[in-house]
């Protein structure tokens, strides 16, 4: 009996000593407006980021965009974006902001963030106000 009860305790042991690993940290993953599309399409949850302007934004996005514009990540992403494991498709005009963004993101803890570049790239459907 008390063989089993000291393998039941080491299995214990070894499933507690696994469970606080540290993850491994997020890094930056830039991928095509292809495979963000083919993520969107896969019929799982995940936010479509726009980190342009306001008015970028008004003159055509992507349907279904959140905007945050990338000067506004620190201070809106906790509230906005409360799952750190959210699947995040972040996107700009041109690519430079959409990277800048993604590593913020990354570095306050995101951990499923994707930059799939700028709009201008985007050769699928968009919607304007």
């Amino acid at each position: 009996m008390t063989k089993a009860m000291f393998c039941i305790a080491l299995l214990v042991f070894v499933c507690l000593l696994g469970a606080c690993s540290t993850p491994e940290p997020a890094v930056y993953q830039k991928i095509t407006a292809e495979e963000a599309k083919a993520r969107m399409e896969e019929g799982g949850a995940y936010i479509l980021l726009d980190v342009r302007t306001d008015e970028e934004f008004k003159e055509g996005r992507i349907d279904g965009a959140l905007l945050i514009p990338d000067y506004e990540i620190q201070s809106r992403a906790k509230a906005e974006l409360p799952n750190k494991n959210a699947l995040l498709l972040v996107y700009c005009r041109s690519g430079r902001r959409s990277a800048l963004a993604a590593q913020e993101l990354i570095d306050m803890g995101y951990t499923n963030v994707y930059d799939f570049g700028g709009i201008i790239d985007w050769p699928y459907d968009t919607v304007s106000d």
